[in-house]
């Protein structure tokens, strides 16, 4: 595949799969964390308007309620096409909230065709912790994701091997970073006993790592769910207005207002694209693709990870399995 230049993923073409390219999805099962604002709630609406049932994942009641109606209002012209939007009520600050709501889902849904994890925590204050003590960023982005789709696993294998099910529509998107430019020599450090090391430098360094995580997280679904037909993909979905930058210094928004200028919709077609595009093939499966949906390559940190240190990798990736296997067993 053509390699990426560092110009063209600040500045992306035009998105080739957007709205317009879906079919009607009616009878269509599909979660979005994060779907409450943002690129997940461009995304919510999109699935929305094409005739799905659409979950918004987010952390209480009012925020997926206030989603939906406000989705709703601004889809009044095509109310009669609409589908149906639910709320998950899942905190990934908190893993205990995560069983509930996936057993929920499985009572009130047959089938789930694709889980977008779209959510995530990026740069909060020095020291953030989730409810278990996990550093925020590892427990929002990677270990609440992992425990979920564990959860979730039965029902999506189930929709992949139903009959009638096109074959490859069943998907795991993984939203990640900008990998490429943006990921730390080695991927992630550990600490002596598997733990990643919390970093106090570079700026960004713990989402980086977490990202990476998340990318890993993409490639061991694909080995252990391809052969059922799910695809497991991860996604840089582009630089852009959102609440992801939340916890910036007041010069730091400033200046990276100016650079990211795309409107959250654009994420939105990068994670359609990942989730639904047809261009996307087995081989495919557990690989990368960027803004505002093309096909990409991971960074040579993440791939050597992901090879055991038999093959000539570091086994980066295996250590991080062991860890996230270690931190969230209580929590299936």
């Amino acid at each position: 595949m053509p390699k990426i230049s560092q110009f063209s993923a600040f500045f992306p073409p035009a998105p080739k799969f957007t709205d317009k390219d879906l079919p009607s999805l009616k009878g269509k099962v599909y979660i979005v964390t994060g779907g409450a604002s943002g690129v997940g709630y461009e995304l919510a609406k999109i699935l929305y308007v094409a005739g799905s049932i659409v979950y918004i994942a987010a952390r209480s009641t009012p925020r997926c309620e206030g989603a939906i109606e406000k989705i709703k209002l601004e889809t009044r012209a095509s109310a009669k096409k609409n589908g149906e939007l639910k709320s998950m009520v899942v905190d990934l600050a908190d893993m205990t909230t995560l069983k509930p709501a996936a057993e929920k889902f499985m009572t009130e849904e047959s089938r789930l065709d694709v889980l977008v994890h779209n959510a995530a925590v990026m740069t909060p204050p020095a020291g953030s912790k989730n409810k278990h003590g996990h550093d925020l960023e590892v427990g929002t982005n990677c270990l609440a994701p992992y425990v979920l789709t564990l959860l979730l696993e039965p029902i999506i294998i189930r929709t992949a091997t139903a009959p009638g099910t096109q074959p490859l529509s069943v998907r795991i998107v993984w939203v990640v970073s900008m990998l490429q430019g943006g990921t730390l020599p080695g991927a992630m450090k550990f600490d002596k006993d598997g733990t990643p090391v919390i970093l106090e430098k570079p700026f960004m360094g713990n989402y980086l790592q977490s990202k990476a995580g998340s990318a890993w997280l993409a490639d061991e679904f694909a080995k252990r769910l391809g052969s059922k037909g799910v695809l497991s993909i991860s996604i840089h979905p582009g630089l852009m207005r959102t609440e992801l930058q939340r916890n910036w210094g007041f010069f730091a928004t400033v200046a990276m207002s100016l650079a990211f200028r795309s409107p959250p919709v654009f994420g939105a077609y990068s994670e359609l694209y990942a989730g639904f595009s047809p261009e996307i093939k087995e081989e495919h499966n557990g690989g990368h693709m960027m803004a505002w949906g093309r096909i990409a390559e991971l960074p040579k940190e993440l791939v050597q990870g992901i090879k055991s240190k038999a093959e000539g990798g570091t086994g980066a990736k295996e250590k991080f399995m062991k860890y996230c296997d270690r931190e969230v067993k209580n929590f299936l």
